[in-house]
């Protein structure tokens, strides 16, 4: 077995979304080193150009299509220019989320709670299922859900945030054995606490990044790239009979 071909993503149709910084730029750079065509998507096209941009100039291939996923009508845009331009999608990765309230429980806000159901869960299930209709016409295809440690054990003051990814983790697994038979492989990558401007909330107070790190075994915080390579695995033919099954790359968080 070839390694290379393993993990050789050329001509496929790659989107995902959250891509402008963080994790989702971490992935979309892996994924383009490795073949693919990257649909570069946040709700900004601003920062998805300089992604774009980046991808380019080191020789890959990239473009920059902006998409709110908590906007139904945005995510029935961004599927008709995918279908019109490429006629096709191979693999999305469903990474862009929303975390506004950060407080006790019982204190969250309406509009908080909204804004995160509707593009946590809502918007990941409706850019699953569009997604899959469109890789049903060409033979198949690979999702990846970014849901998080939190959906197993819910974060300190990250309640609704915790619940809708606990969600995501069961509606990969619905996904999965409902779309298999389309051919289509639906995992998720738990990932554990990550540097990044999502969660400098956490990661730049003292007290809490103290807290958390003793409960993590490695003893320190996650970088983006590090969770890039596991994306390029489940999306890959490495992972070619691997389906609902939800990765943890936490630093041994979930052990306890």
């Amino acid at each position: 077995m070839d390694a290379e071909k393993l993990f050789d993503l050329t001509g496929k149709i790659a989107l995902v979304t959250g891509a402008s910084r963080g994790i989702g730029e971490s992935i979309a750079k892996l994924l383009a080193q490795s073949g693919a065509h990257i649909i570069v998507s946040s709700r900004k096209v601003e920062g998805c150009q300089q992604v774009v941009d980046d991808i380019i100039s080191a020789g890959g291939s990239a473009q920059a299509i902006a998409c709110h996923i908590g906007e139904m009508s945005q995510i029935e845009s961004l599927f008709n220019a995918i279908e019109t331009q490429h006629g096709k999608l191979d693999i999305l990765v469903n990474n862009a989320a929303a975390n506004p309230y950060f407080g006790h429980i019982v204190d969250t806000p309406l509009d908080a709670f909204e804004k995160t159901v509707d593009v946590n869960i809502r918007g990941y299930f409706f850019m699953s299922s569009t997604a899959a209709k469109l890789m049903k016409k060409n033979d198949g295809g690979s999702i990846v859900n970014i849901a998080s440690v939190n959906g197993v054990i819910p974060g300190d003051m990250q309640g609704v945030y915790s619940i809708t990814k606990a969600a995501v983790i069961s509606m990969t697994h619905a996904f999965a054995k409902e779309c298999a038979s389309l051919n289509i492989r639906v995992n998720a990558l738990l990932p554990g606490f990550t540097d990044t401007k999502f969660a400098s909330t956490l990661v730049n107070n003292p007290t809490i990044l103290t807290k958390v790190l003793t409960h993590v075994p490695m003893n320190r915080v996650a970088m983006p790239d590090e969770m890039a390579g596991t994306i390029l695995y489940l999306v890959s033919d490495a992972a070619s009979y691997t389906t609902g099954t939800c990765i943890n790359v936490d630093g041994g968080y979930l052990l306890g």
